[in-house]
């Protein structure tokens, strides 16, 4: 009885030690959340306006643009929304993000729900998003700029889940 009471308290122990250890990964697997500058010195600058859509989506500069996503979505999101855009679970998995229009056959109707998801992305990324006084994501508008903004969508739309 001894030797079982002894087994039970090193398990319970060790179970607890474990426990501390998976939360403190946890806790600091983000690393450093700051959010980091891109260059885009190489694409069409797109003034200061910015525009409804992605205009990096098709067309001679699609292909730098999705250079530049892919390096400034590993930069700055991959820490929360996942590699490749798949999603550990603390944050929306982004190939999903326009799921609700690329199943659409109606060729208007899927237009305009990705036109909204395109105003969607930009205010999210832009703004950041804050409930009851938490920051779910910050705002990266003072640090990116909208040729990077729409870089990193340009990387998303070929994540895409099909």
């Amino acid at each position: 009885m001894h030797t079982t009471l002894s087994l039970r308290r090193r398990l319970r122990t060790t179970l607890i030690a474990g426990g501390l250890a998976l939360a403190s990964t946890v806790l600091w697997a983000h690393g450093d959340v700051t959010p980091q500058a891109v260059d885009t010195k190489t694409l069409p600058q797109l003034g200061a306006k910015w525009l409804p859509s992605n205009p990096y989506s098709s067309g001679p500069a699609a292909k730098e643009a999705l250079r530049i996503g892919t390096s400034a979505y590993n930069q700055n999101c991959a820490r929360c929304h996942g590699l490749e855009a798949i999603s550990g679970g603390i944050a929306p998995d982004l190939r999903k993000m326009d799921a609700d229009c690329t199943g659409m056959a109606d060729v208007p109707k899927k237009n305009a729900c990705l036109a909204e998801m395109d105003d969607y992305y930009v205010a999210t990324v832009r703004r950041g998003r804050t409930r009851d006084g938490r920051v779910y994501m910050p705002p990266f508008e003072a640090t990116l700029s909208q040729e990077a903004i729409w870089a990193i969508r340009t990387y998303l739309e070929t994540r895409r889940e099909k």
